[in-house]
């Protein structure tokens, strides 16, 4: 499968505006090749903690309405971040569409980031979500949830490529490189990390967006602008090292639970 990330510097708060831009990417990632392309959290309105501005209804869903279009036109399966507005709290949310254009996932982001004030405007979810990507099981995650393993241990007892769409800022991109790769190979599985670039708010964002393999090899790595970045995978590759070297499952899920309770 090709894999295409869309490192994008999001217009804050303007939907149309950046519906605009995504279309270059789409463009871009269809004439590579592309099978699949992903935008970071929030992929349309930055990292906004005015859900009640930017959030969207079941009854009018702009966002996952004009990518289902692109998805269609470009034939392309497409990862997309978009705000489900609710009240007393929204969902930061991430779906995956198909080339059809029907949602194949729609991931609500278990871990709010509290330190970032998130966790006052936005609940968490409380389940996984899974499709399939060609011949892929994919499993999205988002941002903030790279900071607890136990959930990617979950995912990958299904999915051979985790997706993380990030807003993560420069202050601490080493933190983003680094637990890509561990979490990779944590779970013998592609991780692939897509970042935005650019300055929102008191935050500046350095992009890093990268594909990690099983082995914690980078396939593919972003630099601090804008880009279209491209990885093949191989899911034969997740699939033997899984064979040849099982580590997984030699994990004590209900040791762990034990000693944590003792």
């Amino acid at each position: 499968m090709r894999l295409a990330l869309a490192q994008t510097e999001p217009l804050w708060e303007d939907k149309e505006g950046n519906f605009r831009a995504a279309l270059r990417f789409l463009e871009q990632a269809r004439n590579e090749g592309a099978d699949m392309i992903l935008f970071p959290e929030m992929s349309m309105t930055g990292f906004s903690m005015h859900p009640e501005k930017i959030g969207e209804t079941a009854d009018n869903p702009v966002t996952l309405r004009f990518f289902r279009e692109q998805a269609e036109k470009y034939g392309l399966y497409i990862g997309i971040g978009y705000v489900e507005y609710r009240e007393p709290k929204s969902f930061n949310r991430y779906a995956i569409l198909g080339p059809d254009g029907r949602i194949l996932a729609d991931y609500r982001k278990i871990h709010p980031f509290t330190f970032g004030t998130e966790a006052i405007h936005y609940a968490g979810g409380e389940q996984l979500a899974f499709c399939q990507v060609k011949e892929f099981a994919v499993s999205p995650l988002i941002c903030y949830d790279l900071r607890f393993p136990e959930v990617f241990g979950i995912a990958a007892e299904k999915a051979e490529l985790i997706v993380v769409p990030a807003n993560w800022p420069a202050d601490r991109i080493e933190h983003f490189k680094a637990l890509l790769k561990a979490r990779a190979i944590e779970n013998q599985c592609y991780v692939a990390g897509v970042n935005r670039v650019g300055h929102a708010r008191t935050l500046s964002y350095s992009g890093d967006s990268m594909v990690a393999d099983p082995f914690g090899q980078v396939l593919a790595k972003a630099g601090a602008e804008e880009e279209l970045l491209l990885a093949e995978l191989d899911l034969n590759l997740v699939r033997q090292y899984r064979k040849e070297f099982p580590a997984r499952t030699d994990r004590k899920p209900e040791l762990y639970e034990k000693l944590r309770l003792s």
